[in-house]
C-alpha cells in the first residue's frame, strides 16, 4: 500500500500529536478523573472534523455507542469505584475502536454477523500498515530532495557514529580512570542535559505511540474500506444435528424438572433447611444455581445459533425443549436471587452482592428475550445481547452502586444497630460521605470518630493534579473539612 503525503496528512498528524500530548497528560500524571472526558471530547472533535465530508453508516447504533462512551468517561468524574476505574481503562478504548470501525464500515456490512469480528481486527492491522507506508513515503520524500552522493555520505556518517559508540564508551571509561580532571569534566556532562531525563524520554515515547496510533487509525479508516463479506460465506458453518440436539435437551430438562419438583420447598420457603447457617445456606445453593443458569443460557444460545431447521415436528420439539430449558433457568435464577437476599438481610450489603443482584436482573432480561427468540426466529440474538450488555454496563458504571450499598447499610443499622464502618470507609468516597452523615446522627458508633479524623487528615494533605479531579472526592473533602469532630 503506497501512501502519498499531502498537506491534509500533515495537519492530521499535527492534530494527532496534540492528542498524543493530551493523552499522556490525561492518563499518566496521576489518578484519572476529569481528564478522561476532556480527552474524549478532544479526540472526537478531531475525528468529526477529519470525517466532516464522510458519509457515516450504522448511525443509530453509532450514536448509542457514542453516548455510552461519553457516559463511561464522565463516570471517572462523578464516581470513584475502583472496579469500574480499572475496567473502563480497557472498555472505553475498546468501544471507541468499535465505534470508529462501525460508522466507517460499508453500509451493507451487517455488524451483528460474525464476519464483522475479523473485519474489525483487519482495520487495526491496516492502521499499523498505514503508519509503515506513511513513514516509508516520508523517507522517499526526504531522499528525493537530496543529491544522491550527499545522501550516501550522510548515510555513511550515521553508520560511523553508530559504530563509534561502543569504542568511545570503552575509551572514555579508561581515560576517566587515568585522569581525575578528565573524570570530573566528563562526569559533569549529564548535568548539561538535565532537561531530558529518563522519565521525560519515556513520556515522549508515549506521546509518539499515541500519535501514531490515532493517526494510523483515523487515516486508514478514511481512505480504505474492505469489501463486504458475502452472506453465503458467513453461513458456511456446520449445523447441529437435530436428533442429537433434542436428545441432549430432553435429558437435561428431565434432570431440571425433577430437581425443581423435589427441591421446590427448599428453593422458595425463605427459611433455613436442616442445620444450615445463613452463610452455609446461601453459599450452598447460590453459586451453583447461578452457574447452572449461565450454562443453560450458553446452551440455549448455541442451539438457537447453530441448530438445524428440520421438519415441523422436529422443529417444534426443539422449540419446546428450549422453552423448558429457559423456564428452568428462570426458576433457578429466582431461587439464587432469594438466597442472596437472605444473605444480605443477615450479614449486610456489599458492593459485590449488589453487583451480583444487578447482574441477575440483567440475566432475567436476557432469558426473556431468548424465550421470545425461540418462537420468533427472525430476531437476532447477538444484536440484542450486545445492545443490552452495553446498556447494562454503562448503567451500573454511572448509577453509583456504592451509594446503594451505603444507603442499605445505614437503613440496616437503624433497624439492627449493626454496621461495618471499616468496610464503608474502604468502599469509596461515597462510603466516607455516608459515614459523615451517620456520625452527624449518632456519634456513639465505635471507631467512627477515629476513622473520620484520619480521613480529614488525608483530605488536608491531599494535593492531586487537575487530571484527578473527582466530584465525590471533592464532596467528601469539603464535608470532612466542615465536620466538627475535634
Amino acid at each position: 500500500m503506497e501512501t502519498k503525503v499531502s498537506k491534509i496528512d500533515w495537519l492530521i498528524l499535527f492534530c494527532c500529536l496534540l492528542l498524543g500530548i493530551l493523552a499522556e497528560e490525561s492518563f499518566f500524571r496521576g489518578l484519572i478523573g476529569i481528564s478522561y472526558i476532556v480527552f474524549i471530547m478532544a479526540f472526537y472533535c478531531v475525528f468529526f472534523w477529519r470525517y466532516r465530508h464522510f458519509s457515516f453508516s450504522h448511525q443509530r447504533l453509532g450514536y448509542l455507542v457514542l453516548c455510552c462512551i461519553w457516559l463511561l468517561a464522565i463516570s471517572y468524574t462523578l464516581n470513584d469505584n475502583m472496579l469500574f476505574y480499572v475496567l473502563n481503562i480497557l472498555v472505553i478504548p475498546g468501544l471507541v475502536i468499535f465505534h470508529l470501525v462501525l460508522v466507517t464500515s460499508p453500509k451493507k456490512h451487517q455488524w451483528s454477523q460474525r464476519a464483522f469480528i475479523p473485519y474489525l481486527f483487519s482495520r487495526l492491522v491496516g492502521a499499523i500498515t498505514y503508519n509503515v507506508s506513511f513513514i516509508t513515503a516520508l523517507g522517499k520524500g526526504m531522499k528525493s530532495g537530496v543529491d544522491g552522493d550527499k545522501f550516501i555520505i550522510w548515510k555513511k556518517v550515521l553508520i560511523g557514529v553508530i559504530i563509534s559508540f561502543p569504542v568511545l564508551a570503552v575509551v572514555v571509561r579508561l581515560l576517566m580512570a587515568a585522569d581525575s580532571q578528565f573524570d570530573r569534566l566528563v562526569g559533569d556532562i549529564p548535568n548539561w542535559f538535565q532537561v531530558v531525563d529518563g522519565e521525560g524520554i519515556a513520556r515522549i515515547v508515549l506521546v509518539i505511540i499515541f500519535m501514531m496510533a490515532f493517526f494510523g487509525l483515523m487515516q486508514f479508516l478514511y481512505h480504505k474500506q474492505m469489501k463486504v463479506f458475502k452472506q453465503k460465506d458467513i453461513q458456511q458453518i456446520q449445523k447441529l444435528d437435530s436428533v442429537i440436539t433434542i436428545t441432549v435437551l430432553v435429558l437435561i430438562n428431565a434432570v431440571y424438572i425433577l430437581f425443581t419438583i423435589v427441591q421446590f420447598k427448599y428453593f422458595f420457603s425463605g427459611s433455613l433447611q436442616m442445620d444450615y447457617t445463613y452463610a452455609e445456606y446461601a453459599r450452598k445453593g447460590f453459586f451453583e444455581l447461578l452457574f447452572v443458569t449461565l450454562i443453560n443460557l450458553t446452551l440455549s444460545t448455541v442451539v438457537l445459533s447453530f441448530g438445524g431447521g428440520g421438519k415441523n415436528g422436529i422443529k417444534r420439539m426443539r422449540q419446546t425443549m428450549l422453552t423448558i430449558l429457559v423456564l428452568s433457568s428462570a426458576v433457578m435464577l429466582i431461587s439464587a436471587f432469594i438466597r442472596l437476599s437472605m444473605y444480605e438481610d443477615a450479614y449486610g450489603f456489599t458492593f459485590t452482592r449488589v453487583l451480583v443482584h444487578s447482574f441477575m436482573i440483567f440475566l432475567v432480561v436476557i432469558l426473556g428475550y431468548t424465550l421470545v427468540k425461540i418462537w420468533i426466529e427472525k430476531l437476532s440474538l447477538f444484536r440484542f445481547y450486545f445492545i443490552a450488555s452495553i446498556f447494562y454496563y454503562t448503567a451500573i458504571s454511572v448509577v453509583n452502586l456504592d451509594r446503594m450499598v451505603v444507603n442499605e447499610n445505614i437503613q440496616r443499622y437503624q433497624v439492627t444497630g449493626k454496621i461495618d464502618v471499616y468496610y464503608l470507609k474502604n468502599l469509596s468516597y461515597t462510603g466516607v460521605i455516608g459515614l459523615i452523615h451517620l456520625y452527624e446522627k449518632d456519634k456513639r458508633i465505635p471507631e467512627l470518630r477515629n476513622i473520620l479524623i484520619n480521613q480529614r487528615r488525608e483530605a488536608i494533605n491531599a494535593n492531586l493534579p487537575w487530571q484527578s479531579y473527582n466530584l465525590k472526592r471533592e464532596q467528601a473533602h469539603a464535608k470532612l473539612n466542615n465536620l466538627d469532630i475535634e
